[in-house]
C-alpha cells in the first residue's frame, strides 16, 4: 500500500492553527497558517482543499479513526445506525467523538455515495481478559457498559506489524510491553499478539499522566473537588483532560522537550518530568508481573520516539528485568536501543496509524464486494 500524500491541521481554535501537506517520498512538507476557530471550519477547509488538489473520482472510500467504539472488535462500514450509537456515548469521550462524528457527517453530505469506514482505537483491546476489563463497581454498572476499554489500539496494531518485520518473530509473539508515549500516553501488555492489559480504561483519561490529562486519580480527590471547590461535572472534565498532567504539574508546558530544557532551573518542570517517568517505570514493572516475564519492550509516540532522556530514565534500574540500554544508540534514537548485555531487546518504532486505517478500510471493502 502506497501513501500519496499526508495532510494535517494542528492548533484548531488557536492563534497558531496551521495546515501542513507532506508529499510522498522524501519531499519536504509545506505549512501555512489557517484561520479555523472550530473543527467544523477545519473540516470544511480540508474538503475544499482536497477537491481542488486531488481527483476525488479516484477515491474509493474514506477511513476514519474513531477513538471510542464500545465493544466493536473490527472495522465496520459507517451507517446511520452506527452514527446514532456513537452519539449516545458522546459523554464517554467529549474531546474526540464529536469531531470524529462531525467529520463523517460532512463527508456524507458532500459525498453521500462514498463508503466510509470506522476503525476503532478500542478494537485492539477487545481481547482483554475479564479480570483486566471489569471495574470494582456494583455489577449493574458493568452490565451498562461501564468497564475498561483501552485506547491507542491502532498505534499498537501498527507497532506490532512493524516489529514483525524487524525483530525476532518468536519474541514478538511472546510477552511484550508497548509504550505509546506522547501528548496522550498509554502502556499495553501483549501476549501472543493479543492485548492482555492496558493502562487507559473506561475513557482515554485514565492510566498514565499525559500532556494535559491527569491519568489515574484517587476518586475521593474528585469527590472532594466537586464538594469543596464546587466544580461541576463539566468543570471536572475540563480539569482532568485539559489542565492536568504535565501542564498541571509544571504550570508552564505540556511539551516534554520544553520541560526537559527547563528542568535544571525550574523545580516544577523537573517534578513533572520525574513523575511521568516514574509512572511509566511502575507500569513496566507491574505488567512484567502480569505477563510472568518480559521478552521485548518497545516505545512509540512523540515522547517515546524522540525523548532519549525519558527512555533512559524509565529504563534505569530495570536491569533485574533484563532491560539495559546502549546510551549511544538511545541518544541517536536508533530502532534498537538495548545493549547486547541486556536480555530484553528494546525498540523505538514510529507508529503509522494512517497505514493501519488504510489497510483495514481496503480489506473491508474487498470483503464486502466478495460477499455480494
Amino acid at each position: 500500500m502506497q501513501r500519496f500524500l499526508s495532510v494535517a491541521i494542528a492548533g484548531i481554535g488557536g492563534a497558531n492553527c496551521s495546515f501542513t501537506v507532506t508529499p510522498a517520498g522524501n519531499q519536504p512538507p509545506s505549512s501555512s497558517s489557517l484561520n479555523a476557530s472550530s473543527s467544523q471550519e477545519a473540516i470544511a477547509f480540508l474538503i475544499t482543499w482536497l477537491e481542488k488538489n486531488i481527483d476525488f473520482t479516484q477515491v474509493g472510500a474514506i477511513g476514519h479513526r474513531i477513538v471510542h467504539g464500545l465493544d466493536q472488535t473490527q472495522a465496520v462500514l459507517i451507517d446511520e445506525l452506527l452514527l446514532q450509537k456513537l452519539k449516545t456515548i458522546l459523554v464517554y469521550d467529549p474531546d474526540h467523538l464529536p469531531g470524529e462524528i462531525g467529520l463523517v457527517e460532512l463527508f456524507r453530505k458532500h459525498y453521500p455515495n462514498l463508503p466510509q469506514v470506522a476503525c476503532f482505537d478500542t478494537a485492539f483491546h477487545a481481547t482483554l481478559p475479564r479480570v483486566a476489563r471489569i471495574l470494582p463497581l456494583p455489577r449493574r454498572f458493568d452490565r451498562a457498559g461501564i468497564h475498561r476499554y483501552g485506547f491507542h489500539g491502532l498505534s499498537y496494531e501498527s507497532l506490532l506489524e512493524n516489529l514483525m518485520g524487524i525483530a525476532d518473530p518468536g519474541l514478538v509473539r511472546g510477552r511484550l510491553i508497548l509504550a505509546h508515549l506522547g501528548g496522550g500516553a498509554s502502556i499495553t501488555a501483549v501476549r501472543n499478539l493479543r492485548s492482555v492489559d492496558t493502562s487507559m480504561g473506561f475513557t482515554p483519561t485514565g492510566g498514565l499522566m499525559m500532556g494535559t490529562r491527569s491519568g489515574d486519580l484517587d476518586p475521593g480527590a474528585l469527590s472532594y473537588l466537586m464538594q469543596h471547590e464546587e466544580l461541576s461535572p463539566a468543570a471536572i472534565n475540563d480539569l482532568i483532560n485539559h489542565e492536568s498532567g504535565l501542564i498541571g504539574v509544571s504550570e508552564t508546558s505540556s511539551d516534554m522537550q520544553e520541560l526537559l530544557k527547563k528542568e535544571s532551573t525550574d523545580e516544577r518542570a523537573a517534578e513533572a518530568v520525574a513523575l511521568f517517568g516514574y509512572q511509566v517505570k511502575k507500569y513496566i514493572g507491574s505488567y512484567t508481573a502480569a505477563l510472568s516475564g518480559l521478552d521485548l519492550l518497545a516505545f512509540t509516540g512523540g515522547i517515546g520516539e524522540n525523548a532519549a532522556p525519558i527512555r533512559s530514565r524509565i529504563c534505569a534500574g530495570l536491569g533485574y528485568l533484563g532491560i539495559e540500554l546502549d546510551e549511544e544508540r538511545n541518544q541517536r534514537n536508533d530502532v534498537l536501543i538495548s545493549a547486547g548485555s541486556g536480555r530484553v531487546p528494546v525498540y523505538v518504532i514510529p507508529a503509522d496509524e494512517e497505514k493501519i486505517i488504510a489497510k483495514r478500510t481496503a480489506s473491508l471493502l474487498r470483503n464486502s464486494k466478495t460477499d455480494r
